[in-house]
């Protein structure tokens, strides 16, 4: 498939079965700017027909044990880790991403999501006591919520909707996911596989299309009592007002302005390479990536010298390229909109070391369309500047000096967000101290998005409201019922 030029067409898949659009949507090929494939542009209509296969189907799913479910996971983690290949080729050519970053880290981590939640859910116990002098016993239960809906992004594409889908269907939900228009083939793909892994029909859903039509429509629809999202802001706000009405259950991950710390005593051998790959990696677009770089005065050049020398050695190439560190990013657009950031920092007297406008960069003659970019490094800019402010999801990190460590921390934390931080040193005292007061839901200490799937996933402020993981997401996609019993 991925070799082919013939145009691809997707299908919904509702019901247990593949159903055509009357309409669709372009999709490009980041890495030649061509489109190579159509998306349908799903409505109401649609979302219609997947509730109606999701209510349906939610009696029998959710009445199945756990250890039914969890069978039903491991079976669709094996078909995927069985398609590996050809689904890391299909979400490079979808994505922009290397290939090799696909294969070793999109598609893996996919086939872990299930296995993850297939064994977790095994594992949930609920509360119990005794109040003796009324002679009762009071117990918890918890059982799926309904229908769950689940809107996946474009930068991580199968990894993430995965990350919604195997806990919510572990816990008993049946869902209709709605991935990115962007990077909707690898769902597609993923949905071939689902009768032959045991998913009943209309326990998985998935509607194609803009988040204004198909996205608006999933939220809004009044039988859809728990929304799952994944993205920026401005669209969490809007799934907020179109759920207020329902009082949905809502969990929202979304962006971040991610610092990492760099005190005076870090390993720089470590810390440098790191940093370059918690800047760079997919280029720039993983709401974790670093994107302001504070250093210590004292090691400051010296960091920059390294750091740049680093970043110019971190190669742009065409996706199947194996010795290429970074591809495509996602569309014409971004591209317009992370470079019209790097145009506003040198209209505001700041210094662009390396990458855009500085490097040259050389692409075969078939990939001049395409969306590419250098990795960039922006010095002697204000914190007040909106580099330094807003997410700009692309290959840009700004490195600025700082004195002391309290000042930092308040650097740090002056941004709306408040998603991941990272913190070089090798003072044990100072780390803890530091993570403890900066404002971020996941603080990384000398490395970076080393994850444990047990433990809570999301951020502060601006950057969502919830979290996921082991049991946070056990409890996201279930209610919990107190029940009390006289005796």
């Amino acid at each position: 498939m991925a070799g082919t030029n013939a145009l691809m067409t997707l299908e919904n898949f509702i019901n247990g079965k593949f159903v055509p659009c009357n309409s669709y949507i372009d999709s490009y090929d980041p890495s030649t700017g061509e489109v190579y494939c159509r998306v349908p542009n799903s409505g109401k209509e649609e979302i219609e027909a997947a509730v109606e296969a999701a209510r349906a189907a939610f009696p029998g799913w959710s009445a199945r044990s756990p250890q039914e479910r969890s069978k039903v996971l491991y079976r669709l983690a094996d078909l995927l880790e069985q398609s590996l290949e050809e689904l890391a080729q299909a979400e490079s050519r979808d994505q922009g991403k290397t290939v090799a970053l696909a294969r070793g880290v999109d598609i893996p981590r996919a086939v872990q999501n299930f296995r993850f939640f297939a064994s977790s859910v095994l594992h949930h116990t609920s509360a119990c006591t005794q109040a003796d002098p009324a002679g009762c016993v009071h117990y918890t239960v918890r059982a799926p919520v309904g229908i769950a809906g689940l809107i996946s992004p474009w930068n991580l594409p199968l990894y993430l909707l995965t990350w919604k889908v195997a806990p919510a269907i572990a816990a008993g939900n049946t869902v209709i996911a709605k991935p990115s228009e962007l990077t909707s083939v690898t769902a597609w793909m993923m949905c071939k596989l689902l009768e032959k892994a045991g998913v009943p029909p209309g326990v998985v859903n998935i509607v194609f299309g803009t988040g204004p039509r198909v996205g608006e429509a999933l939220v809004a629809h009044p039988e859809v009592p728990l929304i799952s999202f994944t993205g920026s802001q401005p669209t969490a706000e809007r799934i907020i007002h179109l759920s207020a009405p329902h009082c949905k259950k809502l969990s929202l991950e979304l962006g971040g302005k991610n610092p990492a710390i760099i005190f005076d005593d870090a390993n720089l051998e470590e810390c440098i390479p790191t940093t370059v790959k918690s800047s760079f990696a997919n280029q720039g677009e993983i709401c974790l990536c670093t994107s302001r770089i504070f250093v210590q005065r004292s090691i400051y050049r010296e960091f920059l010298e390294k750091f740049v020398e680093a970043t110019r050695r971190w190669k742009v190439g065409i996706p199947s390229d194996p010795l290429a560190s970074m591809g495509a990013l996602i569309s014409k657009a971004h591209l317009e909109k992370v470079r019209s950031y790097i145009k506003k920092a040198r209209s505001e007297g700041a210094r662009i070391l390396c990458g855009e406008g500085v490097d040259t960069l050389s692409l075969p003659a078939k990939n001049q369309g395409g969306y590419f970019m250098l990795p960039t490094v922006i010095t002697h800019i204000k914190d007040e500047s909106c580099c330094m402010k807003e997410e700009i999801f692309g290959p840009v990190t700004c490195v600025v000096p700082f004195d002391s460590e309290e000042e930092v921390i308040q650097r740090a934390n002056s941004v709306k967000y408040g998603l991941a931080a990272t913190v070089w040193s090798c003072n044990v005292g100072r780390v803890h101290r530091v993570a403890k007061k900066l404002q971020s839901g996941l603080v990384w200490t000398n490395c970076w998005l080393i994850r444990e799937l047990n433990l809570p996933f999301g951020g502060m402020k601006s950057s969502g409201v919830g979290r996921e993981g082991g049991k946070d997401s056990y409890e996201f996609f279930t209610e919990v019922k107190t029940i009390t019993i006289k005796h």
